[in-house]
């Protein structure tokens, strides 16, 4: 089995836009990669084209370990954002097909089963009003779907810093979300890398009295100096990890215990190749994954067999039953939070058990989304904070 040709497909919502890539062998088959490039969509289809005939095209698509190797060393220059997710796209993909061939669901070639159920968290459910009232009832709209756990900016367009007004503004909020929700449902609070260290611990001290399960990216990632400070200023758990793209990058955070949760996204980080390293490594120091998924349907189950299939694995991001929930129509076999269970079930189809249905994504096409999150309102998802370009695809 080999790969002979490549096809590239793009979805597009109002402030994302998703980037499906298919392998399709000499003998009939096709396996499906996702990822969601924040704004180099354009880059990202050019890196996946340079590097899919250099090294995808003609490969064993079993042979993982050595695509992964040659994107590394053969293109000498730095792996980045753009090249982790080409990698992870056809990483992805390569293991939808040895799934296929061998008549096995992913996990299984990941080392098999050690969970039934796999815990998710809502992301994307926040499109409202940014007040304490508004996210009070949509907090407990999300308690009601079933989800054990939530997420949240409460932030605005803040950088840097935030005013005396806004730091009382985002206290309001959070409290209010903690009272509609209650005390066992897990409050995840994202930064967005927003704050200098400084602004950051005090963030930190206003958060402390509403549990929350971990603070999520309190600094730039680039900084472990800085987020030095703010572990050694804050008990709460630190999360980070989702703009890391390569393994060694990890050390400091690692080594200095500045990182209490890894968010490394599997399609921004050579897919189940490179996160099975980080997986690996981090459980030598006794530390969880929560991976960024930003991700479609796809995506989503690529996770899911992962988290399947990885001890240390604590809880999946999902943004579809909330932020286009329409994206469910573009695959056959979509999976599902059970609003019974707030977890996602056990695939049990050969690969990753979907398919992309190519009628259906032609229905949304390219939308050059350009997403800020510095910007007024760009919690709506699709309101002034999202730009469209004039460009033509």
């Amino acid at each position: 089995m080999k790969v002979v040709h490549i096809d590239t497909t793009v979805v597009g919502t109002p402030w994302r836009e998703l980037t499906f890539v298919e392998l399709v062998t000499d003998d009939g088959l096709r396996g499906v990669g996702e990822a969601r490039m924040v704004s180099k969509t354009d880059t990202l289809l050019a890196c996946v084209g340079e590097l899919g005939e250099r090294y995808v095209l003609g490969m064993d698509p079993f042979n993982v370990e050595q695509l992964a190797w040659s994107t590394k060393w053969h293109e000498y220059g730095r792996m980045g954002e753009v090249g982790a997710t080409a990698l992870g796209l056809f990483d992805t993909a390569c293991y939808d097909l040895m799934g296929q061939a061998l008549g096995e669901p992913v996990w299984r070639l990941l080392g098999g089963q050690v969970r039934t159920e796999v815990p998710a968290y809502a992301n994307g459910w926040y499109q409202g009003d940014r007040s304490p009232d508004s996210l009070r009832t949509l907090a407990a709209n999300v308690v009601k779907r079933g989800y054990r756990g939530l997420k949240i900016d409460p932030f605005g367009a803040g950088s840097t810093g935030l005013t005396p007004r806004e730091l009382r503004v985002s206290e309001d909020i959070v409290s209010a979300i903690r009272e509609a929700v209650g005390p066992d449902v897990s409050l995840m609070i994202e930064m967005h890398g927003r704050f200098t260290p400084a602004a950051a611990v005090r963030v930190a001290e206003m958060l402390a009295p509403f549990n929350p399960e971990w603070i999520e990216e309190p600094i730039p990632p680039y900084n472990p100096r800085g987020l030095r400070r703010v572990r050694q200023a804050t008990s709460l758990p630190i999360a980070t990890g989702e703009r890391v793209h390569i393994l060694a990058d990890f050390a400091p955070l690692f080594e200095e215990g500045l990182v209490d949760i890894v968010q490394a996204d599997l399609t921004h980080f050579g897919g189940f190749t490179g996160l099975r390293k980080l997986a690996g490594w981090a459980e030598a120091y006794d530390i969880l994954l929560a991976p960024h998924n930003v991700c479609g349907p796809i995506g989503t189950a690529a996770n899911v067999h992962f988290a399947v299939a990885t001890s240390n694995y604590m809880t999946l991001e999902h943004f579809n039953d909330f932020a286009d929930p329409w994206l469910s129509e573009i695959v056959e076999g979509s999976p599902a939070v059970d609003a019974t269970t707030g977890s996602f079930g056990l695939p049990t189809g050969p690969g990753l058990g979907v398919r992309l249905n190519h009628e259906a994504a032609a229905r949304h096409p390219r939308t050059r989304a350009h997403f800020n999150l510095f910007a007024d309102g760009w919690e709506l998802r699709g309101g002034k904070a999202v730009r469209t370009s004039a460009l033509k695809s």
